[in-house]
């Protein structure tokens, strides 16, 4: 009895999916470390840090802050840079997931390692 060998070719949708993603790493990567990368950088950390600062503004506002209210102001903040022309969304969206990830690090207690004092040993000395 012969086996006939079966090969699973990728299918059409995965061939894009892989080429877009290869493509556009390849744009991010461009912009970032091309001939004009430190450029585009500081334009990049420029609008980041503005919308970090409105975000801090908006929590300071509210009472009491829940992972749900902070995820509200950031989409909101978000929203308001996705409308800007000279801003990537995929970069905004980048941007937001960072910033929902850091809610966890925000409301961790933070305990302190008891410090230990340093004690000198007294030797006596021989006569």
């Amino acid at each position: 009895m012969k086996y006939k060998k079966i090969t699973k070719k990728p299918s059409v949708g995965k061939v894009v999916a892989v080429g877009a993603g290869v493509a556009a790493l390849s744009v991010a990567a461009y912009m970032l470390f091309g001939p004009n990368g430190k450029k585009n950088q500081k334009a990049l950390k420029g609008w980041a840090i503005k919308m970090k600062g409105e975000i801090i503004e908006k929590l300071e506002a509210v009472k009491d802050v829940t992972a749900p209210v902070y995820e509200k102001i950031v989409s909101e903040v978000a929203a308001k840079y996705a409308k800007l022309k000279h801003i990537n969304t995929a970069d905004i969206e980048a941007e937001v997931a960072t910033l929902k990830k850091h809610w966890k690090n925000m409301t961790k207690p933070k305990i302190k390692k008891p410090v230990k004092k340093l004690t000198k040993k007294v030797v006596a000395k021989k006569k």
